[in-house]
């Protein structure tokens, strides 16, 4: 009997470029300031360029010290009003912005890939409906905020300055502006100089909502902008995310000075799985953990703990599930990793890859093209890791995870916590009770199980250590931008 030879077939994807027809950026972004855009006092004007293609996508105005002193009046002049007003008008503003970004939400999508780099269908399925469900979520507590904190009478702080990083502008945005806003407080917001465009967007749909001018301003610019918020007189309360370094600096420029301060900082989190894991589910974790947003992710599950009886068989199931990666065009809906965010982020990461492959540790890069122009780098592993490596040590903020291998619970936790970070982590286990003991000795202030980089507008966030101080998200959220009056 003869039996019939059958072909394999090989799939692969047709590209599935997303449209940018609806999206209609301005030639020229002014900042906004008192409700309105406005020209800087200085005539600078910087494009912002989309780091797939490294082309121009708008000039946009940076702020100097005279504009933030401008936006911090108009912040002041407006805040008595809009905390006087009732917590259900509030709330209707909330509401609004929040139905606006929704109805936004393509344009939205398309221009944070365009600026950022990320895939468009982390932006669209990700970024953008996060965004629009932390404004949902604090217009609620908006009329509840004496609830937030154990039922005491509470008053707003005044004006708050906020500094936001680039690898997720908007939501970033809406994570700090909407409990502000929610409690009282008036706003000046900083975006990222290389990612403004979506704050710019936000602006747009912060007047379409009508809110009242003052209320909201937003100052792009570089770290000059910045610093000059930090010092400038009439602010009430910092918060920061970004870099540990410049968290340092933050500090110390409010030492002495009557201003409350929250940092969402660095990252080097330990992603845990333990020998009764589900391997396949752990490997999809661990993908998702550190090559979402091309390890742009302040929690990224960078550092990988392995318990040594399968640390074989979960390497070789990552390495082939790394090589089904498609490295490429954001906007190609199929693109699982994009562009890396700039020319500057790019040196950093091939920095500290060089130094890992020169301190002994076993590099794994996967073969992919890339196009011609614009900033890229293929996911890589590294294998033979050790405690003290600087891949191990220092966040490189890119697609790439160092395995590090543990024997027992007690070196996994040791390991975790052998670290100046400790903003996340993830534990992978069939065990509960093991899931929550390792979670109760981790230094970490987000600890998932069984999954990863899972965000919720009802859940706190934040860090220990060099991570931080301070939490975003849920009825934890409200509290720095609130005093407790009695």
């Amino acid at each position: 009997m003869s039996t019939e030879t059958r072909t394999s077939i090989v799939w692969d994807y047709a590209p599935a470029p997303e449209s940018t027809d609806h999206v209609r950026l301005a030639a020229r972004y002014g900042l906004f300031i008192d409700g309105d855009f406005r020209e800087p006092a200085a005539p600078r004007y910087e494009a912002s360029v989309n780091p797939a293609t490294e082309e121009p996508l708008a000039e946009v105005a940076w702020a100097g010290a005279e504009d933030v002193a401008r936006a911090v009046d108009a912040a002041r002049a407006a805040q008595p009003k809009w905390a006087a007003l009732p917590e259900l008008e509030r709330a209707k503003y909330l509401f609004r912005i929040a139905r606006l970004i929704q109805e936004r939400a393509r344009e939205l999508a398309v221009v944070e890939t365009l600026d950022g780099g990320k895939p468009v269908r982390e932006s669209r399925d990700v970024d953008i409906p996060l965004a629009a469900a932390h404004f949902f979520h604090y217009a609620g507590w908006a009329d509840k905020l004496r609830y937030g904190v154990n039922a005491r009478e509470v008053a707003p702080l005044g004006v708050v300055g906020q500094i936001v990083p680039w690898n997720f502008p908007l939501l970033m945005a809406a994570w700090k502006l909407a409990p502000a806003l929610a409690c009282g407080n008036t706003a000046i917001l900083k975006p990222a100089e290389t990612t403004p465009l979506t704050a710019l967007l936000l602006a747009e749909i912060c007047r379409e909502a009508e809110l009242p001018p003052g209320v909201v301003s937003i100052l792009p610019g570089d770290g000059e902008t910045g610093a000059a918020l930090v010092r400038a007189p009439g602010i009430d309360k910092i918060a920061f995310t970004g870099s540990t370094a410049v968290g340092r600096d933050i500090q110390a420029a409010l030492a002495g000075r009557p201003v409350k301060l929250t940092l969402e900082l660095g990252g080097k989190s330990a992603n845990i799985v333990f020998e009764d894991a589900a391997l396949d589910q752990a490997v999809e974790g661990i993908v998702n953990g550190i090559f979402f947003n091309q390890g742009h992710v302040c929690c990224a599950g960078s550092r990988l703990l392995v318990q040594e009886s399968v640390l074989d068989e979960a390497v070789a199931r990552l390495w082939r599930r790394m090589g089904r990666l498609r490295v490429g065009d954001p906007l190609d809906k199929n693109t699982d990793v994009g562009a890396i965010n700039s020319a500057e982020q790019l040196q950093r990461i091939e920095a500290l890859v060089a130094a890992g492959e020169s301190e002994g540790a076993q590099r794994r890069t996967i073969a992919c093209e890339v196009p011609e122009r614009g900033y890229w780098f293929a996911p890589t592993l590294f294998t033979d890791v050790s405690p003290a490596h600087r891949i191990a040590v220092e966040e490189i903020f890119g697609p790439v995870v160092s395995v590090l291998s543990f024997r027992t619970q007690a070196e996994a936790i040791e390991k975790a916590n052998n670290s100046r970070y400790g903003l996340a982590a993830g534990i992978w286990t069939d065990k509960g009770a093991k899931a929550f003991e390792v979670a109760a000795a981790l230094r970490a202030g987000v600890v998932w199980q069984n999954t990863y980089n899972h965000f919720d507008p009802t859940a706190a966030f934040g860090g220990y250590k060099e991570s931080g101080f301070g939490r975003e998200g849920g009825p934890a959220g409200l509290r720095p931008y609130l005093q407790v009056v009695r």
